[in-house]
């Protein structure tokens, strides 16, 4: 018996069965809307205005001419725009008035925490502002902190201390508001992760008081000649010195004594990537600040191009890539932050680990 052949089947009669739609399923021909169901449609790009508002006159427009700047490197659109704060909480006030007027949907600053509470009374939750400022007392509705706070750091290195058996920790508070706040950030953390904190208040021209049985490790939050007069005493001790991003010294004399402290910080190689792609543009050495103002850029183009510049787009991203450490923002104003975990060497930081939401 022969087989039976099949007609071969023409492009002309292909064409036809396609124009009768014979080929789509009934499920596609009940509901044409079901074609295009596979396809996301194209995300429209937010271009509204977004406001700067940055000291650029005064005594800090060198300042805020670099975190401009910076801004400006990460996304320069033209819908980004400046506004003077002049430094001053009057001036930050009067910059929001105008920003609002100008219907921005996100402002970008300032950066104290005097001119962040006068831009609160202004804008009272109408828009999202990324304040630079690391005072958690003005932290308030739909004002989040971006600044690196002394709780993010201290609550990082002592995580990582207790993960490498540290259980015994005295914190050196030279009574300077940075060392202040992470004494009270490392009382605050000690139960949480196991760890017991005695916090050593040092005034100059006071006796130091009675350190009591040595401790596993020594935090100093601060920075300058204290903290390295502290590192060589610590020398052969056994007792492990541990800083924040205060501490960071790159000096060959200044490594050289805190070869082996374990500090956390930004990743120093992110922030070294920035800062020769600032120089290179700009010119100039940028500041922590600079790398900030750099990051909220990034974060508004990121919300730009996903169409979005509101508060809840804000908070709906898990983690924004930053050279300051990837950041998520939660809704009472507060900002989680990575943070590396450096070793200090004759040659300078190397990382060892990271902090996750410090």
């Amino acid at each position: 018996m022969k087989p039976v052949r099949t007609p071969a089947l023409h492009r002309r009669d292909l064409l036809k069965l396609l124009q009768s739609a014979c080929l789509l399923p009934p499920a596609l021909l009940a509901s044409p809307s079901v074609l295009a169901a596979g396809f996301d449609a194209k995300v429209k790009r937010d271009k509204r205005p977004v406001a700067m508002l940055l000291p650029l006159s005064g005594p800090r427009a060198a300042l805020g001419l670099s975190m401009r700047q910076a801004v400006l490197l990460a996304d320069s659109g033209p819908e980004i725009t400046a506004y003077d704060t002049g430094g001053t909480a009057a001036g930050a006030a009067l910059a929001a008035r105008n920003a609002l007027k100008a219907k921005a949907a996100m402002i970008v600053g300032p950066v104290t925490a005097e001119e962040t509470a006068a831009v609160e009374g202004e804008v009272q939750g109408r828009v999202p502002v990324i304040a630079f400022s690391n005072n958690a007392v003005v932290r308030g509705p739909g004002a989040f902190l971006f600044g690196i706070t002394p709780s993010q750091v201290t609550s990082a290195i002592l995580r990582y201390a207790r993960s490498r058996g540290v259980k015994d920790v005295v914190v050196i508070d030279d009574a300077s508001p940075w060392s202040a706040a992470a004494a009270l950030a490392a009382g605050k953390v000690q139960g949480e992760i196991g760890i017991d904190v005695r916090a050593l208040t040092v005034q100059p021209g006071q006796p130091l008081p009675a350190a009591g049985d040595a401790p596993d490790a020594v935090l100093l939050p601060g920075s300058g000649e204290a903290v390295l007069a502290a590192a060589r005493n610590l020398k052969g001790s056994g007792i492990q010195l541990l800083g924040t991003v205060q501490a960071l010294d790159f000096r060959p004399a200044a490594l050289e004594v805190l070869d082996g402290a374990w500090l956390a910080s930004p990743d120093p190689a992110a922030f070294g990537k920035f800062a020769s792609d600032y120089r290179a543009r700009h010119g100039g050495d940028p500041g922590v600040l600079a790398a900030l103002a750099y990051d909220a850029g990034g974060i508004v183009k990121t919300l730009r191009e996903k169409g979005s510049l509101d508060q809840a787009a804000l908070l709906a991203e898990t983690s924004y890539r930053c050279v300051t450490g990837n950041a998520r923002f939660r809704s009472d104003g507060s900002v989680a932050r990575e943070l590396a975990i450096v070793v200090a060497g004759p040659q300078g930081y190397e990382p060892v680990a990271v902090s996750l939401g410090a």
